[in-house]
């Protein structure tokens, strides 16, 4: 059993395959946090762990078998002003002002499988769900008749478990949501290191680490999306934990919108962490015989290291969050023309772009800002979803089918969630945008947001986008969201509950996805959010892959999708090779140095590939007959962290993808600066099987895999070919093809 309940003791232990995680019923009917870690054998009871010392100045809830000061207990889902000083998972204020509540326990039950959320994305099981337990705690505020529904879903074989916590008002009275977060864990100790990833535009998910201190440490959104700035993912590891060895936990939110990950370390050493939707800029009205749903937080462990960490997840995404459809099925590899023209084309041009484009092996086109409305800048438009017609003299529909008989698919951009005051769409309905009466508004790139908490506005959305879709026969779509939400306000919602348009707007995102995916499910969807900020499990859950960043140079993509691997997919990752110098950092960097950091995610292309020269064009054949050759392998395999950009100099940055059964791996190092005269230098592969025979770049030497993992390999700092030397430069790189000796 992956949940075990003992009803006369109150312990629950959930047990993944190498995990155990046990809290119990204190005698108030409160629960207390007990372990998660290292799997351990169930038992009865855990007293030694449940053993509570009288702590003095402390408030106590006097029972009559015991004292317990909730200021010094572990507890799993606290509120607040209960003399718990921590910062707590709920706050609920009651509608004679009272913001004080008593949850006790009453009832539990176990259930097969894992079902979805009917109006967010959520983690799912497959259809016998053979692996995977849900554990749901009923916790009653008799005095408010408020029911709190704790869920805990175990998935045994990855290692995961997922919370979520719903909020049921069986009272006579509303009450008022300021804080629902959507779990809480308490750890025993604090000798960790807060592993986050955070950045800006254009330099998303670098790692930073530092030790725990007394105090909270967080990170946090309130953009109304998850954001460059900060990622919802994070760790807490040992701190001599690394990418092989070591206790680490992972922490992740299945949510687009504002959020918050704090780790609060208290006066007994104990860290308490909490996850789920920022309780600043939130608040929800529930009223008599209505609920709330929290967003879903991801938890797991490894006393492995993180690469075993993020492996895990990785597997858990596949199998329990991605849509089934697009999960294990390879992406294809697209040119994308907004590098290559801007707003600078016409169809002829895009027809051009796409002729290369087959000649190379490329398989998608996809058109990006610009198509529609009367749009040559980013200063009108958005809304407008029909063609710009003038841009398409031969006919928007035939350049598409033309496209098609190519043997290409097509793809089009949208950013569904914006309005330009510059359209027909805000002459006709001003009042669809967001904007605070009586204030100045706030532009971001000459755009505004529409208010996604109207049904009309999704409705309007979801018919304009699927007319296009149906009558020009589109394969995929770019989703863009170029701005964050200024002078939030809904004049869809009544002065007393303006706090709850920021998650309502997301619900409004998701509400239209679901249309859309549900109306075209062989629809491939790339998430967008002026590159990575909008990078989470929320989107994923629609569409399986994002663009990673707008940042595209070479060198810049090693820190953010090595630092994205940690809490994501390959497979999840949009990665393209540009042209040089690159449009962010004016870097030159080898076309084969692009093409070797693009591989590791969806391979794409973003530039005009009609500027080409034959040498070019040659080298990108090669790249796209060499992607599609161990597309599987890039795209779903096994993915090690060798040595990182965020390690010392961070001038040596190396990693590997495997296969399942160990027999084929391809393994990447990359040096940024040359060095003259160097030392030797070699490269230890992760991930094969040690008494396994391989061949390395199809040598003739035969290697033993632990001697390629623990000897090393061998890099010259010079290539030989054909009897001449190369001398490599800076921003090289090289692939290592590792098989298995027949």
């Amino acid at each position: 059993m992956a949940i075990n309940v003992n009803e006369q003791t109150g312990f629950f232990h959930l047990q993944t395959a190498n995990n155990s995680y046990i809290f119990h019923i204190l005698n108030n009917g409160e629960l207390e946090q007990v372990y998660y870690g290292k799997k351990i054998h169930d038992k009865s009871a855990f007293k030694r762990l449940t053993t509570h010392e009288y702590k003095n100045s402390t408030p106590s809830w006097e029972m009559n078998e015991d004292v317990l000061q909730p200021e010094a207990l572990k507890l799993e889902y606290s509120g607040f002003g209960k003399g718990d000083f921590r910062y707590t998972a709920y706050q609920i204020e009651s509608n004679n002002g009272s913001r004080i509540n008593e949850f006790q326990f009453k009832k539990a039950t176990v259930s097969k499988g894992k079902k979805r959320f009917s109006n967010m994305p959520a983690s799912f099981s497959d259809d016998d769900g053979n692996d995977v337990q849900t554990l749901t705690v009923v916790m009653l505020d008799k005095l408010l008749n408020l029911e709190m529904q704790l869920a805990f879903t175990v998935f045994a074989n990855q290692d995961v478990i997922v919370r979520s916590t719903k909020f049921i008002n069986h009272g006579n009275h509303s009450v008022e949501l300021n804080r629902a977060l959507s779990m809480q864990l308490d750890l025993p100790d604090d000798d960790y290191d807060f592993i986050h990833f955070s950045g800006s535009w254009a330099r998303e998910r670098h790692l930073y680490r530092s030790h725990l201190r007394p105090g909270i440490q967080s990170i946090n959104s309130l953009r109304i999306a998850s954001g460059h700035q900060h990622n919802p993912f994070f760790m807490l590891a040992r701190p001599k934990a690394d990418e092989d060895q070591g206790e680490a936990f992972g922490f992740n939110l299945i949510y687009s919108g504002n959020f918050l990950d704090s780790v609060e370390v208290d006066q007994y050493n104990t860290s308490r962490i909490l996850v789920g939707i920022n309780p600043d800029e939130f608040g929800w009205r529930l009223n008599p015989d209505e609920s709330f749903q929290t967003p879903e937080a991801v938890l797991t462990y490894s006393d492995q290291g993180m690469n075993l960490l993020s492996q895990n997840l990785s597997e858990f995404y596949s199998k329990h969050l991605v849509n089934p459809r697009f999960a294990n099925k390879t992406r294809p590899i697209l040119v994308n023309n907004w590098e290559g023209t801007y707003f600078n084309f016409d169809d002829q041009k895009l027809l051009n772009i796409a002729r290369a484009a087959k000649s190379l092996g490329i398989e998608l086109f996809v058109l990006d800002d610009g198509w529609f409305g009367h749009r040559n800048d980013d200063h009108s438009s958005l809304g407008d979803w029909f063609v710009n017609q003038p841009k398409f003299p031969g006919g928007f529909k035939n350049m598409i089918q033309k496209i098609h008989q190519m043997g290409l698919k097509f793809g089009l951009w949208f950013e569904p969630e914006m309005i330009s005051k510059d359209s027909k769409l805000f002459v006709q309905h001003p009042d669809w945008m967001i904007k605070t009466p009586g204030r100045k508004s706030t532009p971001s790139r000459f755009q505004f947001v529409l208010d996604m908490t109207k049904n009309e506005v999704i409705d309007y959305l979801f018919k304009t986008i699927s007319k296009i879709v149906q009558e020009n026969g589109i394969d995929y779509i770019k989703w863009d969201m170029n701005r964050n939400i200024t002078e939030a306000y809904s004049n869809n919602l009544p002065a007393d509950r303006q706090l709850e348009l920021a998650h309502r707007y997301i619900l409004g995102v998701y509400d239209l996805y679901n249309r859309l995916t549900t109306k075209f499910p062989d629809l491939l969807f790339e998430s967008c959010a002026s590159g990575g900020g909008r990078f989470d499990l929320g989107m994923m859950y629609y569409a399986p892959q994002a663009w990673t960043s707008d940042d595209t140079d070479a060198i810049e993509r090693l820190k953010i999708q090595y630092g994205t691997s940690y809490g994501y997919s390959l497979s999840m990752m949009g990665a393209h090779v540009s042209a040089v110098p690159n449009d962010q950092t004016g870097r030159v960097t080898p076309l084969s140095t692009r093409g070797n950091v693009a591989f590791y995610g969806n391979l794409g292309y973003e530039l005009d590939i009609t500027k080409f020269s034959e040498k070019e064009k040659q080298e990108v054949a090669d790249q796209i007959k060499f992607y599609k050759k161990y597309r599987q392998l890039f795209q779903f395999g096994k993915f090690y962290r060798i040595k990182g950009p965020f390690e010392g100099d961070g001038n040596i940055v190396s990693w590997a993808v495997v296969n399942q059964d160990k027999s084929l791996a391809i393994a990447a190092r990359y040096k940024l600066l040359n060095q003259p005269n160097w030392g030797y230098e070699r490269i230890y592969f992760k991930g094969l099987d040690p008494n396994k025979k391989y061949h390395v770049n199809d040598s003739s030497e035969i290697f033993y895999g632990d001697e390629l993992m623990n000897a090393g390999y061998f890099i010259p700092q010079m290539i030989h070919k054909n009897e001449n030397v190369e001398l490599l430069a800076d921003y090289s790189s090289r692939l290592f093809i590792i098989k298995e000796a027949k």
